[in-house]
């Protein structure tokens, strides 16, 4: 009870807003009394509103008069609604004059009148032709490929020149520091990469005995386990494990360090961001990626080899001979050889991810996402496009 009356109280004590509206010949009058401030311009908002359109509409004024002899109070709350009202009846050419304000007012309706014209809704637009939109879409996303194009060379440039940590003091090559990511990035992918390999080659061996065996040609399973393993599958699922793995970890470090401005004060102090960040996990990747690639082919092959004898009944002496007779040499390097390429893929694009990251976290977020998502598609275009070349040359 007590607190319903002091609300009363304070409701009754405060002046209400008043609006009254006036014309003539030459124009319209509206007169503004009481108290504007936040506690009761909620009031007139609605009034006030109709006014915006009301002046232009049913008075066809050309001429608007703001009396504001009868305000008792004003705060920012009402400086924000007779702002916005000038600004409305503006935009409709009527000619708005602000009367009887007190002097000690006028900055304050100047600074909300400012801030209304920065902070208005943006005006509804007409959708465009779906055929100008696409192309519009189009084209931003093709100077969007470019700017990170352009960006993801500078990085190479920078990375094949040396790492340039200092300007005047030679390469300044940390070795602690790869050695740093090569542990972080290569011995702690051994686990996953073992796994998800040897899960790999036993559904490759399973489903390839499943479907031989309907040809009595089951031995031929081994075939398709070492060229398929050794070619293509090893190396691409051990670029994508690392694609998400470390190149979404690359991309959050440098964007975090981005959004504390810890690459700005390297520029400042004189080193190059690129040396100190990129240049090291750059270099870590193309080391490890080819090791891991190796790893990840063993482990799917002794993967495929057990289903093949528990599934198949091959014994491991005729896996391995056969797999002797399956493959050569040319068919371990066609996947050993893409290895370094797609490391760089990865570093280069993760890199390039963190470049961009703005200071908010919600940035950071689709950088990362972005970073994964473009070097998965970029190794597997890579890939494609090594198979047709190693097609071409017959390799």
């Amino acid at each position: 009870m007590l607190t319903d009356k002091t609300a009363n109280t304070s409701s009754s004590s405060v002046s209400a807003p008043e609006i009254a509206l006036a014309s003539d010949d030459n124009g319209a009058v509206v007169s503004l009394s009481g108290r504007w401030t936040s506690l009761s311009v909620a009031r007139v908002d609605n009034q006030m509103r109709k006014l915006e359109t009301g002046l232009a509409g049913s008075l066809q004024a050309q001429n608007v008069e703001l009396d504001m002899a009868g305000i008792s109070g004003l705060d920012t709350a009402g400086a924000w609604l007779i702002e916005r009202l000038r600004l409305a009846l503006s935009k409709q050419q009527i000619s708005v004059h602000i009367q009887n304000i007190r002097p000690s007012w006028a900055p304050l309706l100047q600074e909300v009148g400012a801030a209304v014209e920065r902070y208005q809704l943006p005006e509804k637009t007409v959708r465009p032709f779906f055929v100008t939109a696409l192309l519009d879409k189009l084209g931003r996303f093709m100077m969007s490929a470019w700017d990170d194009f352009l960006m993801a060379m500078h990085i190479l440039g920078a990375t094949i020149r040396g790492s340039q940590m200092k300007s005047g003091r030679g390469t300044g090559i940390s070795y602690a520091a790869i050695v740093n990511q090569i542990d972080r990035m290569g011995v702690g992918a051994i686990p996953v990469v073992l796994l998800m390999s040897t899960i790999i080659g036993a559904i490759i061996a399973q489903q390839g005995a499943f479907q031989l065996r309907y040809f009595g040609a089951e031995i031929f399973v081994v075939d398709l386990v070492g060229i398929l393993v050794l070619r293509e599958i090893g190396v691409l699922l051990t670029a994508i494990m690392i694609a998400g793995r470390s190149g979404s970890a690359i991309t959050a470090e440098i964007g975090s360090m981005k959004m504390r401005e810890e690459t700005d004060a390297l520029t400042v102090m004189g080193l190059n961001p690129v040396g100190v960040l990129v240049f090291p996990r750059l270099v870590a990747l193309v080391i490890i990626l080819p090791l891991l690639t190796i790893i990840a082919d063993l482990s799917a092959l002794v993967g495929a080899g057990i289903i093949a004898w528990t599934y198949s009944g091959i014994p491991p002496e005729a896996f391995l001979s056969r797999l002797r007779e399956a493959i050569v040499t040319s068919t371990y390097l066609a996947g050993l050889i893409k290895a370094p390429f797609m490391a760089m893929i990865i570093g280069i694009m993760a890199s390039v991810e963190g470049m961009k990251v703005k200071g908010s976290a919600e940035s950071l977020g689709r950088r990362v996402t972005s970073s994964v998502v473009k070097s998965i598609f970029v190794v597997i275009v890579v890939d494609g496009m090594f198979a047709i070349f190693y097609a071409s040359i017959n390799f």
